[in-house]
């Protein structure tokens, strides 16, 4: 779906297996910049390279002008097609030093981030060839480029992306989706980061993997649902968590959903935070 002059959205379903043997259904949004060649903000899963490519094809561009992939982060379904891509159109990977050994050694990540069905869903290593800092400029061609945010929380190599002069915000998994199951690492630095997107000025477009476009103005008002969510959980997690994680559950509005190690993971970082200092 092309969302402006240059980006187009892919919406790449997959499924996860539960610790019972429940299917999760799931999705990421990939993005397509296109510029003088094209480039790739973050994979999908593996096999997702089909997709994407028949996109690219039937948007009028050949999939072997893909000259660079950008990984918001390390995640495996960011980057699980990541390797066929490059192996098949020999494109540079791009991506925050923290989140290379991820990228390159996902058997660590398996090891570190244990998530059901992980093999399914990584198509292995990948060299990363370019290694982001924040403040850092990626130049498309002469008028596009893209400005480097490192915005970790989620993960500790998050970045978010600011494509100029269109000013479209690509966030990667950087905000919790509201109403969703909560996945990150450091509560700290998941409003931390929060707060450095909302003081990007003018976002004309927001693009979060895990939701639709957000527009203009409309941005930083999702912005602010963000940092409040994080509060509510915050506030459950203080009030609940001696009672039941399952409480704590129903208290954000998930009542009934598994709670797996990721998600376990994500509450538990609330109980070594003061919320109120930050």
């Amino acid at each position: 779906m092309q969302l402006t002059r240059h980006v187009h959205a892919i919406k790449i379903p997959f499924t996860l297996m539960g610790n019972s043997g429940e299917r999760i259904e799931r999705y990421v949004h990939s993005y397509l910049i296109y510029s003088r060649d094209v480039c790739l903000v973050d994979c999908g899963v593996a096999g997702s390279e089909k997709i994407i490519f028949d996109h690219i094809k039937a948007t009028g561009r050949d999939p072997n002008e893909i000259s660079l992939i950008v990984q918001t982060h390390s995640h495996a379904d960011h980057t699980g097609s990541t390797p066929a891509i490059k192996e098949l159109t020999g494109c540079k990977v791009a991506a925050h030093r923290e989140a290379v050994e991820w990228i390159e050694h996902p058997d660590i990540q398996a090891k570190l981030r244990p998530v059901p069905g992980f093999e399914n869903i990584t198509g292995g290593s990948v060299k990363v060839d370019d290694i982001l800092e924040d403040g850092d400029l990626i130049e498309l061609d002469d008028v596009l480029s893209l400005k480097v945010m490192h915005t970790p929380g989620h993960s500790r190599g998050s970045i978010s992306l600011m494509l100029l002069p269109d000013n479209v915000l690509f966030t990667g998994d950087a905000l919790p989706l509201v109403g969703d199951i909560p996945i990150y690492e450091d509560v700290e630095q998941v409003l931390s980061s929060l707060r450095r997107i909302k003081d990007v000025d003018n976002i004309e477009t927001l693009l979060s993997s895990w939701d639709d476009p957000v527009k203009g103005e409309d941005a930083y008002s999702y912005i602010d649902g963000c940092i409040e969510h994080i509060h509510c959980i915050h506030e459950a997690v203080v009030e609940f968590s001696s009672v039941s994680w399952e409480k704590v559950m129903d208290e954000i509005g998930l009542e009934g959903v598994a709670i797996n190690p990721l998600v376990l993971r994500s509450l538990e970082a609330h109980l070594n935070t003061d919320i109120e200092l930050l």
